[in-house]
């Protein structure tokens, strides 16, 4: 079933110049300290007729790519969620003392892609049985989680929890948390859009390109068609 095993903590450290998630780039330093963030509490339906789903499966740059592909799916955007520290930095979430996530929080169109099929690219585009790590990161602000917005979306993700460890889907049981969304605070600008604008980055090359690469074979009826 997880058709997206990580690169091994190994492998990534022979990678000459390999940069984990949570490594920033020169000049983030100064962006983290001045940049406020106001805090959006998404509703589950908008005006016109889009669903909000939040989830967190590891470093945001990962998950932010492959969300973006999927044909249904509107906005894309990185940020914290699930801490205790009003208006955190990446600094404080990326040395793990805000308590955050970091996230991905999505608006979609039901009609055309449904949150179980959200879900089915969400379990099989990292791995949930690695508690508070995916790959080379790790730490709690990587863990696996579905923050959900509605009770439909709670009762979902719960069933489809329960019947992937029932099929021994994976080889060990899966801890990803099921938690109600929280104050959603969007990242800092220079990770919004950061695949598609640092494409050649080696984390970029190494981590989130073969991923892609891989979600176009599997899923490759639910993506949104070449520009």
């Amino acid at each position: 079933m997880n058709v997206f095993p990580s690169l091994t903590l190994s492998t990534l450290l022979a990678l000459l110049g390999l940069a984990a998630c949570g490594q920033t780039k020169p000049n983030a330093q100064k962006n983290m300290q001045t940049q406020e963030k106001t805090p959006i509490v998404q509703t589950s339906v908008n005006k016109d007729g889009l669903e909000t789903a939040t989830f967190g499966a590891g470093c945001f740059w990962c998950v932010e790519a492959v969300f973006q592909q999927l044909e249904g799916v509107k906005t894309v955007v990185s940020g914290y969620t699930g801490g205790k520290v009003e208006n955190p930095t990446y600094q404080q979430v990326s040395a793990g003392t805000s308590g955050h996530a970091e996230v991905i929080q999505l608006t979609y169109d039901p009609k055309v892609v449904t949150f179980p099929e959200l879900l089915e690219v969400f379990w099989q585009t990292h791995d949930p049985t690695t508690l508070n790590r995916q790959g080379a990161d790790v730490g709690t602000q990587y863990r696996s989680a579905v923050f959900y917005h509605t009770p439909d979306q709670k009762t979902l993700a719960e069933q489809y929890k329960q019947e992937l460890d029932a099929a021994g889907a994976f080889n060990k049981p899966i801890v990803t948390e099921i938690v109600p969304v929280a104050k959603f605070y969007k990242a800092e600008d220079y990770h919004q859009n950061y695949y598609n604008l640092n494409s050649s980055q080696p984390y970029c090359s190494y981590v989130i390109t073969p991923k892609l690469e891989k979600l176009k074979k599997v899923f490759k009826d639910k993506l949104k068609a070449a520009k």
